[in-house]
């Protein structure tokens, strides 16, 4: 698995995927938090991180299938896969080492990020006056987020040989998962706590909930269990490929 994740790493930085990758982030995030008037942090009066943790996981939406789409679709369709199976390595080796190798890219476009929390914390009257703990959770929430959206672009990669195809696939469930049960909930047809319930199946709800500051269990097994979910279905999907 460790040769498998440091391969996966050193194709992300030595074809530009992974620099591409931090750098829209970064630069999209900041675009939104300091420039434009309707999300700008200076426009709003008080210090505060909400615009940076209400758009991002929608620039994750797009960017973690960009990241994950050539997974195993390029391996499917230049025929590697079949010499990857042949190796001293279980499937889920497989997946995990290319799981966690995009996960880490991940994590590295959030780090950088943390200039923001630093920013608003130095600008707060008084300095630090600001809510630690509901930003350090939304931190939490980001990244178990990204962890989800990893795991459902690593399944869409593994199931077709078209990487467009796994990138559209990829943008659609990590859309749908996110935010889908959030507007289904609002239909007239759920009554009592139904409404809630079925909001409760969607990401956004736990990623919220997470950004109250307060880290729940229950929000912390949704998203290990989602994610353990996409891994199997990744395995499932590969093992199907020899039956």
């Amino acid at each position: 698995m460790k040769a498998i994740f440091l391969k996966e790493i050193q194709q992300f930085f030595s074809s530009l995927i992974g620099y591409i990758a931090i750098i829209v982030f970064l630069l999209v995030l900041g675009l939104f938090m300091w420039i434009f008037p309707d999300t700008s942090i200076l426009d709003f009066g008080y210090a505060t991180l909400d615009s940076f943790f209400s758009i991002a996981p929608y620039i994750f939406i797009f960017l973690i299938p960009a990241i994950t789409m050539r997974s195993f679709a390029e391996e499917i369709n230049t025929g590697t896969i079949e010499l990857l199976s042949t190796r001293p390595v279980t499937e889920l080796q497989i997946i995990l080492g290319k799981y966690f190798a995009a996960l880490l890219l991940v994590f590295i476009a959030i780090v950088p990020t943390f200039i923001y929390f630093y920013t608003v914390y130095a600008l707060s009257s008084p300095v630090g006056n600001v809510d630690a703990g509901g930003i350090l959770g939304s931190y939490f929430g980001l990244f178990f987020l990204g962890a989800v959206f990893v795991a459902i672009g690593i399944f869409c990669s593994s199931i077709t040989s078209n990487q467009i195809v796994a990138f559209i696939l990829g943008v659609f469930l990590c859309f749908f998962i996110y935010l889908a049960f959030s507007y289904i909930s609002q239909l007239g047809i759920f009554v009592g706590k139904n409404d809630y319930l079925v909001e409760s199946l969607g990401l956004s709800a736990h990623y919220d909930a997470m950004g109250k500051g307060v880290i729940d269990s229950r929000d912390v097994v949704y998203f290990l269990s989602l994610i353990s979910a996409f891994i199997l279905f990744t395995r499932t999907a590969l093992s199907s490929r020899r039956w």
